[in-house]
């Protein structure tokens, strides 16, 4: 009998199988929160002890919300790769399900795509992290359309901890919300979405050690950084990006003053989606918790943006945001 987090686990294979299943079968990662308790579930749950996979849940068995609570530090469950298509199904039918309150088909919706933006971030294949943001952000795209209040939860579920990948989908959920205020239709919001949660993917050939330093960035490596979005560029160039989402990537750091980088284009030259970005990628930094400082509240940081910052971004967007960000308090 295995110890996981205090509480004592009987596995239902035995050690052979367990060797086995380890050795065949590839896993990928889901979020403890996304699963329903007191509902059986479509495929096979396994936890990790000791860097080893650990058979926790069967297909067709259910889990109490007092077992889920008790693994919550664990933050994640691991289902075999070959069920993945089963527990997407399992997640569509949550969403679909009318008894779920909209708040909680919200959450299931985040921390579903949050696992899979994270394996886009670290996916080596470029071509494969592309197919699978168009269903990640079509899911979100039907989600508004089905539910008109669900973007405010989602938005009030973004997560105030950064990482890559955390900070790209929160970026990507709060464009669809400003590009749905400003009146975008559905296909541009495919395009705005996929270029917001790639946004910093030159960030993919910036070092590590750049990228997760805790503390401010000397000026050696503050001109390395900034080459991410001239990194960005030339991936998606070489995977034939719409241009939409490759002005997302290259042009999000730019400022209306004229004075951003990589090309000091002043306003009417910055690409429109370019301009929302760089407003929601703005917002989610000054709302994130970093090693060398606090996160500013909501309001602090629109404020901020509204005044301090105004003139680097397009004046009506900014605008726009405001009812972001009103929609956030009301579902909060």
């Amino acid at each position: 009998m295995a110890s996981f987090l205090g509480e004592s686990i009987e596995p239902w294979q035995n050690e052979q199988d367990m060797q086995t299943d380890e050795n065949i079968q590839k896993f990928f990662k889901i979020r403890i929160s996304t699963i329903i308790p007191n509902r059986p579930i479509t495929f096979d749950l396994y936890i990790m002890i000791n860097g080893r996979y650990v058979h926790y849940l069967r297909g067709g068995e259910s889990i109490t919300a007092e077992k889920i609570a008790s693994l919550e530090r664990a933050d994640v469950f691991y289902v075999p790769e070959s069920q993945r298509s089963d527990y997407k199904q399992y997640v569509f039918q949550r969403l679909n399900e009318d008894e779920l309150a909209v708040q909680t088909k919200a959450q299931i919706l985040r921390e579903s795509s949050l696992t899979l933006a994270e394996e886009i971030f670290e996916n080596p294949d470029i071509e494969r992290a592309l197919n699978d943001s168009k269903e990640l952000v079509a899911n979100f795209i039907d989600f508004m359309e089905a539910h008109p209040e669900g973007m405010a939860h989602l938005i009030s579920l973004s997560s105030h901890d950064f990482y890559t990948y955390n900070h790209s989908l929160d970026v990507g959920i709060y464009s669809l919300g400003l590009g749905q205020v400003v009146g975008y239709a559905k296909e541009d919001l495919l395009e705005l979405g996929r270029g917001a949660l790639f946004h910093d993917i030159g960030k993919r050939n910036v070092a590590v050690e750049i990228i997760c330093k805790k503390g401010p960035l000397n000026d050696a490596e503050w001109a390395q950084m900034q080459k991410h979005p001239q990194y960005g560029l030339r991936i998606l160039t070489e995977h034939n990006c719409s241009e939409a989402m490759k002005a997302c990537c290259f042009e999000h750091h730019e400022s209306f003053l004229g004075n951003g980088y990589p090309q000091q284009l002043s306003g009417p030259e910055i690409h429109p989606m370019a301009r929302i970005v760089a407003i929601t990628d703005t917002y989610d930094a000054l709302t994130t918790k970093r090693s060398y400082n606090q996160p500013m509240s909501p309001s602090a940081a629109l404020e901020f943006m509204s005044t301090k910052l105004a003139p680097r971004y397009d004046r009506d967007l900014l605008k726009a945001m405001q009812s972001v960000l009103f929609k956030m308090k009301e579902a909060s």
